[in-house]
């Protein structure tokens, strides 16, 4: 895909959503923290679900560190790998009030060394709630980019990587957040709903889903 189609796909994402955001539900760069750790391998739904609850009665480092791991997990058993998770959120809350005095930070380096923090959710705290301009690459992204042919690549990091070089700059901080909305919604991994997309003629994949029969 060349520069010029590239930035009419943004510019029709942006027309279409002009203020995307996450589906996480969350106050403070803490909640989304913790709710980006639940995310993986679960549905932004069955996350919020969850942090409802906890939230109400846990929503800061003390207090996760105070529930501890077996007061934790009532509140997240129906997440996938909860009690994994559960020693993560443990974990972190504690780290973050030894190291950085209760504050998520801002610096990728220091949101990796967490557990249960890789690159992908560093990026994803990095860009939603501190607003710099990284690229979280998930299944739906990785799907999209190299779908459509906008940045492919053989894994996650080759994907970003591209992205970060060939998104325009003023694109760049919402791309993760409209590439996601439409990998989940339209660019489905099984079904892609094509004959609603907002960039079918851009694609580069020739292999158009048809509309279902009437």
């Amino acid at each position: 895909m060349n520069a010029a189609k590239r930035r009419t796909l943004f510019e029709r994402l942006r027309a279409a959503n002009p203020h995307p955001t996450t589906e996480l539900e969350y106050r403070t760069p803490f909640e989304l923290l913790v709710a980006v750790v639940l995310s993986a391998q679960a549905t932004d739904r069955s996350v919020n679900t969850a942090t409802r609850q906890l939230f109400a009665v846990a929503n800061t480092p003390e207090r996760i560190a105070a529930l501890g791991v077996d007061g934790l997990i009532p509140y997240i058993r129906t997440i996938g790998l909860y009690r994994t998770k559960a020693k993560h959120i443990v974990e972190l809350s504690r780290l973050l009030l030894q190291r950085h005095g209760g504050q998520v930070p801002r610096d990728r380096q220091a949101l990796e060394a967490l557990p249960g923090v890789g690159r992908k959710t560093a990026n994803v705290i990095l860009n939603t709630a501190f607003g710099e301009p990284t690229i979280a690459v998930d299944t739906h992204i990785f799907r999209v980019a190299n779908r459509t042919g906008l940045a492919p690549g053989k894994n996650v990091a080759e994907v970003e990587r591209k992205l970060l070089a060939f998104v325009p700059e003023e694109f760049r901080k919402d791309a993760h957040h409209w590439l996601i909305l439409h990998g989940r919604y339209v660019c489905k991994a099984r079904r892609p709903e094509c004959w609603r997309c907002p960039i079918a003629d851009l694609c580069e994949n020739r292999r158009k889903t048809p509309a279902p029969a009437a």
